[in-house]
C-alpha cells in the first residue's frame, strides 16, 4: 500500500460512523478539479508505512468504528484487499472512495465493504474530457453498476465544477442517478 495521508478522526468520510481515513497515493485520472492533486502522482512527497497505519488503529479499537479508504484512487493499490481484510479482523467497518477506474479490483473488494461513496463525474460518455483518460467513461460505468448491484451502502456523489455545470450536465447526472433508484450528492468546490 502507497498511503500519502491519514486522517485519524472524520465524522463525515462514512456517514454515520466515526472514522479515520488512509489516502492512497496514486491516481490514473487527471481531473481539472481535483481536491488531492498532491495524492496523485503514483509516489508521494510523504509515505506513511501500512504497518503505521495497523498500530495506529490498534489504539482506537472501541472508539473509532471504521476505517475509509480515499485518495487518490484507493483501487489502483494491488494490496488494498488485504489491507481490507486486516483491518475488518480488527473489527473495523469498511468505507471506500473512489471514481471506479478499476472495476475488477472494486469488484474483488465489495464482499468486505461495509459502504462505498462513488464519484460520478460527467454523463459517461464525456469522462474522456474530464479525466483526460480514454474508455475511463466505460470503467466508470461498470463500477457503478457494481455498486449498485452488491447490495453494500453506497452513495453516488459528483462535484459542482464550472465545467461540469453547463449544457444542464448536473441535472442529467441527477435523473441518471434517480433512475438507478438513487441520490446524487452534489459537492462544491471553492477556487
Amino acid at each position: 500500500m502507497k498511503i500519502g495521508g491519514l486522517l485519524p478522526f472524520s465524522t463525515i468520510d462514512f456517514p454515520g460512523h466515526l472514522s479515520a481515513v488512509v489516502f492512497c497515493q496514486g491516481c490514473p485520472w487527471r481531473c481539472n478539479y481535483c481536491h488531492n492533486p498532491h495524492l496523485l502522482a503514483a509516489k508521494g512527497e510523504t509515505e506513511i508505512a501500512w504497518e503505521e497505519v495497523l498500530r495506529f488503529l490498534s489504539t482506537r479499537r472501541g472508539l473509532l468504528d471504521a476505517l475509509v479508504f480515499s485518495g487518490g484512487e484507493p483501487t489502483m493499490q494491488p494490496g488494498l484487499q488485504d489491507a481490507i481484510m486486516a483491518a475488518r479482523g480488527m473489527g473495523f467497518k469498511l468505507g471506500l472512495h473512489t471514481a471506479g477506474p478499476y472495476p475488477n479490483r472494486l469488484m474483488d473488494c465489495l464482499p468486505w465493504l461495509d459502504w462505498v461513496g462513488m464519484d460520478i463525474k460527467a454523463p459517461f460518455e464525456e469522462y474522456e474530457a474530464i479525466t483526460g483518460v480514454p474508455d475511463s467513461g466505460n470503467a466508470a460505468r461498470r463500477s457503478a453498476e457494481l455498486v449498485r448491484k452488491s447490495g453494500v451502502r453506497h452513495r453516488f456523489r459528483t462535484t459542482l465544477d464550472p465545467w461540469a455545470n453547463r449544457k444542464g450536465h448536473i441535472e442529467g447526472l441527477t435523473s441518471m442517478v434517480t433512475a438507478w433508484g438513487d441520490e446524487l450528492e452534489i459537492q462544491k468546490i471553492d477556487r
